[in-house]
């Protein structure tokens, strides 16, 4: 079953896999203008220290205002849309939360951001690569002792270079 199907199954059952999103500048924007074209995922919040430069980011993109008007993440969770806040502590220590996307380009806030996560039981997509540069092997191990995947994203250099050797390796070919 392909990534998208199980996606796709995740929402017919009623049960997407539910985001917080600390970060909504340049990269996270360019996940906000993904999320209402994918299946399955539920973007329950968003933490910026911009509230208001998310807002303008998720219009620029094309989000509808209304479904972006949560008072917290508890009504967001119980009517489908997405709140939007400063708190990113709040983000990561929800216990509905499920995947923790980081894209704030501070590489220093993002290892706090990440190893905050993986305390509360939380996946990590890790966008801000500067942070995974720095501290990647680490964040990987505090993300394997609490039992969570901590990922890069894909599309940044350092996770096509992931993807290229894997597909060399998988054909044959010495790395």
């Amino acid at each position: 079953m392909s990534l998208f199907a199980k996606l796709q199954q995740r929402q017919a059952e009623g049960r997407p896999i539910r985001i917080g999103l600390i970060g909504a500048g340049k990269f996270g924007s360019m996940y906000l203008a993904q999320v209402p074209r994918t299946p399955g995922v539920h973007l329950v919040g968003i933490a910026d220290l911009s509230p208001n430069g998310a807002r303008a980011n998720l219009a620029r993109v094309g989000w509808d205002v209304q479904r972006t008007q949560a008072a917290s993440l508890y009504a967001a969770i119980k009517d489908g849309s997405t709140h939007i806040g400063e708190d990113w502590r709040a983000l990561v220590t929800h216990p509905a939360i499920d995947v923790v996307v980081e894209c704030t380009g501070h590489p220093i806030a993002a290892v706090d951001h990440c190893l905050e996560a993986f305390t509360h039981g939380k996946h990590v997509v890790n966008v801000t690569v500067e942070a995974d540069a720095f501290c990647g092997p680490l964040l990987a191990l505090k993300a394997q002792q609490a039992g969570v995947v901590y990922s890069l994203a894909f599309g940044d250099q350092p996770a096509l270079i992931c993807d290229l050797v894997d597909w060399a390796r998988t054909c044959g070919f010495p790395v």
